[in-house]
């Protein structure tokens, strides 16, 4: 389940699901919505993108050093989705296949090609996170719109 929150000059984009690959289906979800779904591609064809968020290191945190947490992952999803609207006019609708690891995501998005408006700026890290919570977890992240 996901809910849009007011947040000054910004979206932020609250998130609460069973499990890790559901927070991230939300975030698609929710960003299909903010962007206006299907309907911002008139009787386009569905067509489907891979999405990578590589494994390189977000944050250095001793002693286990740098890795790529959750919170980090998810941002970078939202990202990649995006990135995919502006520069191709990809709208995703749904996620077809996810494989979430320790240090990164690689997913099979559906979608369709339109024209999405471009409202998102910015993923930002203000208020970023990904954390168990309630029946399994909760996310939170801010979009400058």
């Amino acid at each position: 389940m996901y809910r849009w929150a007011e947040h000054t000059a910004e979206v932020e984009l609250q998130i609460e699901a069973h499990s890790e690959r559901e927070v991230f289906a939300d975030a698609l979800a929710a960003l299909t919505d903010l962007l206006g779904g299907p309907r911002a591609a008139g009787d386009a064809a569905p067509v489907r993108r891979t999405v990578t968020v590589p494994p390189e290191p977000v944050l250095d945190c001793p002693p286990a050093g740098p890795r790529r947490d959750r919170a980090a992952l998810l941002a970078g999803w939202l990202e990649e989705l995006v990135f995919l609207g502006e520069s191709e006019g990809f709208v995703a609708t749904g996620l077809a296949d996810a494989d979430l690891r320790p240090d990164g995501l690689s997913a099979t998005v559906e979608g369709v090609l339109g024209a999405p408006p471009p409202l998102v700026k910015a993923v930002t890290l203000h208020g970023l996170m990904f954390e168990p919570g309630g029946p399994g977890y909760v996310a939170r992240v801010v979009l400058d719109v």
